[in-house]
């Protein structure tokens, strides 16, 4: 019977063990989804939603991958203040920190007449203070002002070639800002006249490196034109301007409109430049065209708000007074206009007839001027003498004036204004009355009849009766009779084809009869101002290449330095040695060889100068225009020779 006790005792004993586990079990698992629970509350309160919580016995593991270190700690320190942080097993990663990377290094260079400024970020390896020595040696030792940052990172393809045309650019451009990157140039600048503008654009698109992306923008500002004047004359000979100025290409284009309009042949062009003083400009000049027309005929100015209308002398009075009163009515209120029917002007043009006081002068074709007629006083004689003398020479001038005392207010004005205007011809005579000025000749100054008019309105002022006959003859034109850049270089050519330019065998040093023809073509060049030529050196394929390269390198500086010491300006010349690259004949015989062997004048034209229309629109408005990187050039000479 002592068995059944036992039993019970054993079964007892094993059920409070059950029990017990049980209990330990559930409390465990009671502990565990608490205090993941208020872990995954406190975390979400947090927005911190990343976070994996796995309850392990009294442990807690944190699993998942936090941006940074510090979302992290915070998720870790989070939980710490849930549970014992002792309990806490931190399992979980960070993203890995992403490389940094290398800034974008650029440089601005800012020059005007107070100096430069350097704004910018450069690679520490390109030094600071080279750069700001090249930078005042371009600005010819102007103040430059530093404020460089520096980063510690390689230097990326392509800024050492940018900053090098970018100093380059600085050099020619006083007013400009210059924005250098490795990826690219971009220059903006102002030049004095259009004419500065091209040459800058072609000098600079000749220097930029190839592959080197590049904006070239510069503006050319337009023209003051003071007093702003315009002048139209419709007589026996036709219609035509002395002088057109308006303010935009619009007003341009309405004034010309009406021109032909009234009878205007030909190609015309009007000044665009700034000092209009109305925007009703182009409005007044259409009126007064028409009304000049009405009139059948005469000379319209206008100098600034002056207008002044003078009719033929054989105009009608009625029609006159017409058309004369409906300009006055219809003219924009800024105008001030003054109408003029004149008598018949007599002109004796010796004067010492006996019709109307004059004074006379006439200047040769060989620059003799001869001064006739009247003048006031002893004073105005003397002054009026001087004058001529200063203007067209000491010995030139031969005075036979009268004085008369009678002769009306302004008199010397006249005759000193007279004489300023035939000092723009290159001759003719200015015959000189009261109430009446003659100019006539020839001169090779084609804005010669815009300067006149500009000078009578401004000298004389409103309400003059005066007379312009000059006519332009291209052959007394200094520039027209210069050679064009193909010519001069086709001189070269025949002189380089009638003696060759030689070296002895591996020398550089031009010397003997090749000195002669160094002079020849200096001489040629010398009459072709602003030439801009390439001089390449050629060599035969005998010998190693790098060795012909440097050779004709060499040769062709030789050929440019000979120039420079004979006085030829060489700003637009280039020495290239292109060695064996370019043969023109075979290397496998002598004659072949010997041609190779060559000196090669090259003429350039950049593609920005070819189109005509451009460069006369762009004289008018000066607008920028961006200038293409590269411009391919034009060979237009063929071998020269005279390598050894």
């Amino acid at each position: 019977m002592r068995t059944a006790p036992n039993l019970i005792a054993v079964v007892a004993i094993l059920l409070a063990g059950g029990l017990a586990a049980f209990s330990a079990v559930f409390a465990a698992n009671f502990i565990e989804e608490r205090a993941s629970t208020e872990i995954r509350r406190a975390l979400a309160e947090e927005e911190i939603t990343w976070v994996g919580v796995e309850a392990s016995g009294l442990q807690i593991r944190l699993r998942g991958t936090a941006e940074t270190e510090a979302l992290r700690f915070r998720a870790l320190s989070i939980a710490g203040t849930i549970i014992d942080a002792s309990r806490v097993i931190d399992l979980m990663d960070v993203t890995p920190a992403k490389p940094l990377q290398a800034p974008r290094f650029s440089l601005e260079l800012l020059r005007n007449d107070d100096g430069v400024s350097m704004i910018g970020l450069i690679p520490a390896a390109t030094s600071r203070e080279d750069i700001a020595t090249a930078v005042e040696t371009a600005a010819e030792g102007a103040n430059v002002t530093d404020m460089l940052d520096v980063a510690d990172y390689a230097i990326p393809a392509g800024w050492d070639q940018a900053l090098e045309f970018g100093l380059e650019a600085l050099a020619v451009l006083p007013r400009s800002k210059i924005s250098i990157a490795a990826d690219g140039v971009s220059v903006t600048a102002i030049s004095d006249s259009s004419s500065q503008k091209r040459k800058l654009e072609s000098d600079l698109a000749r220097k930029l490196p190839d592959g080197l992306p590049a904006s070239i923008e510069i503006s050319a500002p337009r023209p003051v034109i003071t007093p702003f004047t315009l002048r139209m004359v419709i007589d026996a000979d036709g219609t035509r301007f002395d002088a057109c100025s308006a303010d935009t290409e619009k007003a341009s284009e309405r004034i010309l409109v009406a021109a032909r309009a009234a009878g205007l042949d030909g190609k015309a062009k009007c000044t665009i430049g700034l000092g209009v003083p109305t925007p009703q400009w182009a409005k007044a000049v259409e009126t007064g065209i028409k009304a000049l027309t009405e009139l059948g005929g005469g000379e319209l100015t206008f100098s600034d708000a002056d207008v002044t209308i003078v009719a033929q002398d054989t105009t009608r009075q009625a029609l006159f007074d017409k058309v004369t009163g409906e300009l006055e009515s219809d003219l924009p209120e800024v105008f001030s206009l003054h109408s003029i029917l004149p008598e018949p002007v007599k002109i004796d043009g010796t004067g010492e007839g006996d019709g109307p006081p004059e004074f006379v002068a006439t200047l040769s074709p060989e620059g003799k001027v001869q001064l006739r007629g009247r003048v006031t006083d002893e004073l105005v004689r003397s002054a009026t003498e001087s004058y001529a003398r200063s203007r067209f020479g000491l010995n030139d001038v031969y005075a036979a004036m009268k004085l008369d005392e009678e002769l009306p207010d302004g008199w010397p004005i006249r005759v000193l204004t007279a004489l300023e205007a035939l000092s723009e011809l290159n001759s003719g005579s200015a015959i000189v009355q009261a109430e009446f000025i003659e100019l006539s000749g020839v001169t090779g100054n084609s804005e010669a009849n815009a300067r006149i008019a500009k000078l009578f309105g401004e000298k004389l002022g409103e309400a003059q009766d005066f007379n312009i006959q000059v006519r332009y003859e291209e052959a007394l034109d200094p520039v027209a009779a210069l050679p064009s850049p193909q010519q001069c270089v086709d001189r070269i050519n025949a002189i380089l084809a009638d003696q060759k330019i030689t070296f002895a065998p591996g020398s550089v040093t031009v010397e003997g009869n090749s000195l002669k023809v160094i002079d020849r073509i200096a001489d040629t060049i010398k009459e072709c101002p602003n030439l801009e030529l390439e001089i390449g050196g050629h060599t035969d394929s005998q010998g190693r290449e790098e060795m012909n390269q440097q050779l004709s390198q060499q040769r062709a500086d030789a050929v440019l330095t000979a120039l420079i010491s004979r006085r030829v300006l060489t700003a637009g010349m280039t020495a290239k040695g292109y060695g064996e690259a370019v043969p023109i004949a075979t290397n496998d015989t002598n004659d072949g060889r010997e041609a190779n062997r060559r000196i090669e004048f090259t003429l350039i034209v950049p593609e920005a100068e070819e189109p005509a229309e451009a460069d006369a629109a762009e004289d008018d408005t000066g607008e920028p225009q961006e200038t293409p990187a590269n411009p391919e050039p034009t060979t237009e000479t063929e071998a020269t020779d005279g390598q050894n």
